[in-house]
C-alpha cells in the first residue's frame, strides 16, 4: 500500500515541479544548473572552520549548516561568504526551516529541541536542557534522548527521537509520540508496535513522513495516524542498488524530497535516490566507497555524509561530515573542484595534531609506559603467494592485561550516530571524531557486568542479557574516562585521526616514556626481476645485464625500548640509494630514496605492493615482514616500482635502508656486477 502510495505522491508533485524550478534567485555558488546532474564540486574548499557539518537546511538563498563538533550553526549566503550564525548549542544535528524565517535544531548533546530566531537567538522550543529520557506533554517539560532528526510541515513539527528509537510530533506546544516502542524492526499498522532502530533523517512525502532507520539500514513511511510501513532497503541479495524491496542501504542518515518526488538519501558513503525512474528503483547518484573525489559524480567519494538540502534549481547539497567539507552535486559550474592534493593539504600533519592533547597511556596510571605490540602498516594475515588476501594494521596496539580497564586518552565527544561497531566480538571498538579504540568490551566488566554510566546504553533481550549497546551522539568523555575492560585480545588498538584521515599513532600521540634507542635489523636483501624470478646473490653480490629492471625485496623489523626482545614491530619507512665502488652516490641518489612510508595508513588494495610473499603477521603465529622497496607506496597513493641498472658502470652498490618512526636507522649493500 505505501510503496503504491508513494508513486501516487511523486505523480501528483510532479506538476508542481515547473513552478517551482523558476523560483531560484540565486548566483554565485547557487547558480541554476542548465544540465543533468553530472558533477561533485565543493562549496568551500579554502575554508577548514566547520568542524562537523551535519545538517543542512536553506532559507531563500542562505544555507545553515550545523556543526557538531564546535556547537554552531554557520550560515552560507549565495555570495559563499560564511558567518557564525547561532552559537553556544551542544551538538547540533540537522535543521529544519518553519513557518517564519526561524529555524528548529535537534540538539542531540543537550537533549533538546532548540529554536533559533531569524536574529540568531537560540531559546529551547522542547525538551529539558541537559537531561534525557522519554516523556510525552507540554513541551517545557518533555524528555528527549539524543533526537537528531527533525522536519516541519504545516505548523508541525517531527523528530527522530533517537535513542528512544521513537517518533515525536510537536504541535500547539505539546508533545506526543507518533510511533515506536523498543528497539528493533518492525512495521505495523499501528506507531504503537512499530519498531525502528536509531532512526535519524526525516522528510514529508505529502501527509507521511520518511525516516532513515538508521540502524536497521531501511526507509520507512510512516502514516498520520502512525501506520508504519518500509519503503526501501532490507534486500540481502548483496547488490546496494535495485528494485525497492531487494535494494540495500548501510546507513541511511538523512532524507529529503525535491520537487518532482525524488527521494534523496544520504547514505554511509554516498548518495542513493529513489524516484529517479519511471519504475520505484533504488539508485546510487553518487559515491560508491568512502573517501574523497570532486569531479565526475560516478568517480566521487564522500565520508560519513550527514545531511542533505535540495534548491529549487535541483543540486543537492551534502554535508559530508568526516571530511569535514559541504559538497554539491551539480550540473553546473557552481562551487569548486577540490583535487586531491588540495584536500590532503586541509588535514592536520601528525605534529600538530599532537599538540592539541596532554599525553597519556589508555591505563591507569596515564603516565605509566606499556609496551608497543603492533604499527600502523604492518601486514596481517599472510602472503603465502601473490594475490593472497591479506591487509594493513591501520592503528597501534598497547598491551594490558585481560580485564583492565581502558581509559579515553583525550576529551572527545561521540559524533557518529552509530559509534560503536562489532559489539560482542574481539574486535568490539568506538569511534570517536579524532580517536578509535579497538577490543574493548565497552561500559562493561570482565564479567559483562554494566558500568553504572548513562552515556553507555545497552539493550538486552528482556532479561539480563546484553544484546547490544550506543552511546549516543553528543556523549562527552574526557581523558581518563572509563571507556570499558580489556577482551581477550589484551590490548588497545588505538587508531589516531579523523576517518578518511589516519594517522601514525606514534607520531600523532603523546605517550610519556615511550621511546626507541634500538636500531631496525634487515635480516636479508633479495633481488627479483620483472617476472619475480630470483636473482642469485652470494657473498652480497649479484650479476645483473645492463638496463635490466631490479625488484628489491628486503625482510626487515623494528624493536622498541621497554619491549620484550621476542617482539618483532614494522618499520616506519623504507628506501634505498645507488653508489658507485667508491661509495659515491650516482647522480641521482645523493640521497636515500625513501620509497615505502607509513604515516598514515595506504589503502588495503596495495598491501601486495608493499609486502612480497613470505609475509605474515598477526595475533598467533610468526611474524615475517618482507617490504618490497622497489616499490612506491604511501598514505596517498601506490604503484609498481623498479630499480632500473645503469648502462655506463660495471659495478654499483645498491644500499637499502629501513627506518623507525624515532629516526633510528639501518642498512644494508649488495655489489652488483653490470654486465
Amino acid at each position: 500500500m505505501f510503496k503504491t502510495l508513494y508513486l501516487a505522491t511523486k505523480r501528483s508533485t510532479i506538476a508542481a515541479s515547473g513552478i517551482l524550478l523558476t523560483m531560484s534567485a540565486g548566483c554565485g555558488i547557487f547558480s541554476e544548473p542548465r544540465a543533468p546532474l553530472s558533477e561533485v564540486r565543493t562549496a568551500l574548499p579554502g575554508d577548514t572552520r566547520i568542524g562537523e557539518p551535519f545538517g543542512l537546511a536553506f532559507r531563500g538563498d542562505d544555507l545553515f549548516i550545523s556543526d557538531g563538533k564546535s556547537g554552531t550553526v554557520w550560515r552560507l549566503d549565495a555570495s559563499g561568504a560564511l558567518e557564525e550564525f547561532a552559537t553556544g548549542l551542544d551538538t547540533p544535528s540537522h535543521i529544519a526551516e518553519g513557518a517564519e524565517g526561524e529555524l528548529y535544531v535537534a540538539d542531540s548533546g543537550d537533549h533538546t529541541i532548540k529554536k533559533i530566531a531569524p536574529d540568531g537567538a537560540v531559546t529551547v522550543f522542547a525538551g529539558v536542557k541537559g537531561r534525557s529520557g522519554f516523556k510525552d506533554g507540554p513541551a517545557a517539560s518533555s524528555l528527549f534522548n539524543a533526537p537528531i532528526g527533525i522536519a516541519w510541515s504545516d505548523g508541525t513539527l517531527y523528530v527522530s527521537d533517537t535513542y528512544n528509537d521513537k517518533l515525536r510530533v510537536i504541535k500547539d506546544g505539546d508533545v506526543r509520540t507518533l510511533a515506536g516502542s523498543k528497539t528493533g524492526f518492525q512495521d505495523s499498522a499501528t506507531g504503537s508496535d512499530a519498531k525502528f532502530n536509531t532512526p535519524t533523517g526525516l522528510a514529508t512525502l505529502g501527509e507521511h513522513l520518511l525516516v532513515a532507520d538508521t540502524g536497521n539500514g531501511r526507509v520507512r513511511i510512516v502514516a498520520a495516524d502512525g501506520k508504519t510501513a518500509t519503503l526501501a532497503g532490507g534486500g540481502n541479495a548483496g547488490r546496494p542498488d535495485g528494485l525497492l524491496a531487494g535494494a540495500q542501504f548501510s546507513m541511511p542518515i538523512d532524507i529529503a524530497v525535491d520537487a518532482g518526488g525524488t527521494v534523496y538519501v544520504a547514505d554511509a558513503d554516498g548518495i542513493r535516490a529513489i524516484g529517479r525512474r519511471f519504475i520505484a528503483f533504488v539508485e546510487t547518484v553518487a559515491g560508491k566507497s568512502r573517501g574523497f573525489r570532486d569531479g565526475a559524480i560516478r568517480a566521487a567519494r564522500f565520508n560519513r555524509p550527514s545531511g542533505l538540502a535540495l534548491k529549487p534549481n535541483g543540486d543537492v547539497f551534502v554535508a559530508d561530515s568526516e571530511n569535514g567539507l559541504v559538497r554539491i552535486i551539480t550540473g553546473i559550474a557552481t562551487g569548486q573542484i577540490l583535487t586531491s592534493e588540495n584536500f590532503a593539504a586541509r588535514r592536520q600533519a601528525p605534529a600538530a595534531f599532537k599538540k592539541t592533547a596532554p599525553g597519556r597511556w589508555p591505563y591507569t596510571p596515564p603516565s605509566r609506559k606499556r609496551e608497543i605490540a603492533g604499527t600502523l602498516g604492518e601486514i596481517r594475515g599472510e602472503i603465502e603467494k601473490r594475490g593472497d588476501t591479506a591487509w594493513f594494521h591501520n592503528g597501534l596496539d598497547i598491551v594490558g592485561g585481560y580485564g583492565e580497564t581502558a581509559r579515553a586518552v583525550r576529551d572527545e565527544k561521540i559524533l557518529r550516530p552509530l559509534a560503536v561497531a562489532e559489539f560482542g566480538t574481539t574486535r568490539e571498538n568506538v569511534r570517536f571524531p579524532d580517536l578509535g579504540y579497538v577490543h574493548i568490551r565497552l561500559g562493561r566488566d570482565s564479567g559483562q557486568k554494566t558500568f553504572n554510566d548513562p552515556r553507555f546504553q545497552f539493550r538486552t533481550d528482556g532479561g539480563n542479557r546484553i544484546r547490544g549497546l550506543r552511546i549516543p551522539r553528543g556523549a562527552f568523555f574526557r581523558a581518563g574516562d572509563a571507556l570499558g575492560t580489556l577482551n581477550t585480545m589484551n590490548h588497545v588498538h588505538l587508531i589516531a585521526g579523523p576517518s578518511g584521515a589516519e594517522m601514525n599513532a606514534l607520531a600523532a600521540v603523546r605517550f610519556p616514556g615511550a621511546a626507541d634507542s634500538i636500531d631496525p635489523v634487515i635480516e636479508s636483501l633479495d633481488l627479483y626481476d620483472e617476472e619475480w624470478g630470483r636473482i642469485e646473490t652470494a657473498d652480497r653480490k649479484a650479476r645483473i645485464k645492463s638496463g635490466e629492471r631490479v625488484r628489491i625485496v628486503i625482510e626487515a623489523y623494528d624493536r622498541m625500548d621497554g619491549n620484550q626482545a621476542r617482539r618483532r614491530l614494522g618499520l616506519y619507512k623504507l628506501g634505498y640509494q645507488l653508489l658507485d665502488e667508491g661509495g659515491s652516490p650516482l647522480a641521482g641518489y645523493e640521497k636515500p630514496r625513501w620509497t615505502v612510508e607509513f604515516d598514515r595508513p595506504p589503502s588495503n588494495e596495495f598491501v601486495g605492493l608493499v609486502y612480497a610473499p613470505g609475509s605474515s603477521s598477526g595475533a598467533t603465529g610468526t611474524t615475517v615482514f618482507r617490504y618490497i622497496v622497489s616499490n612506491r607506496v604511501n598514505g596517498g597513493g601506490a604503484r609498481e616500482g623498479f630499480v632500473k641498472l645503469p648502462e655506463n658502470k660495471e659495478a654499483i652498490v645498491l644500499r637499502v635502508f629501513a627506518a623507525d618512526i624515532y629516526g633510528n636507522q639501518a642498512s644494508k649493500d649488495i655489489t652488483i656486477k653490470v654486465f
